[in-house]
């Protein structure tokens, strides 16, 4: 996983694939600094890392759509 461009909390983020296929839309929970601070991280382990933990996921199911 790799985090691409510049974003914070509350935007509107692509989900690609390897090959850069959209997959997904979705609103990101943590800005793209964050979520390569914690990407591959057990949700255990963001709040050690970023000193706090406000969401479990960085884009929950329920501000996803899948194209």
């Amino acid at each position: 996983m790799r985090v691409e461009g510049m974003f914070k909390a509350g935007d509107c983020v692509n989900c690609s694939d390897n090959t850069g296929n959209v997959f997904a839309r979705g609103l990101t929970k943590y800005s793209s600094a964050d979520v390569d601070r914690i990407k591959g991280l057990k949700t255990s382990q963001i709040a050690p890392v970023l000193g706090h933990k406000d969401y479990d996921e960085v884009i929950h199911r329920d501000d996803l759509v899948l194209l």
